[in-house]
């Protein structure tokens, strides 16, 4: 299993559970990786997903650093 696979069903599995706490830094790794693979659009897809979840979780360290990402590609202004 490669870790593109495994971050899938990390993320699958925490959706499944409610694992609200564990989404903001999967999305954020998901986000890491597809902009890592020059895939914007999926990149900013992720980043804000990984940005509503953290803000809901009250995890101001991801939410930050998801909406910078986001203001970098021009997607959060």
């Amino acid at each position: 299993m490669t870790d593109e696979q495994r971050l899938r069903r990390d993320m699958l599995q925490a959706h499944e559970q409610d694992d609200l706490a564990a989404l903001p830094a999967l999305y954020l790794v998901a986000a890491q990786l597809r902009e890592s693979q020059d895939d914007i659009d999926a990149a900013c897809f992720f980043y804000t997903h990984a940005y509503v979840y953290a803000l809901d979780c009250g995890d101001r360290e991801i939410a930050d650093k998801a909406r910078n990402r986001l203001q970098c590609h021009g997607r959060d202004k």
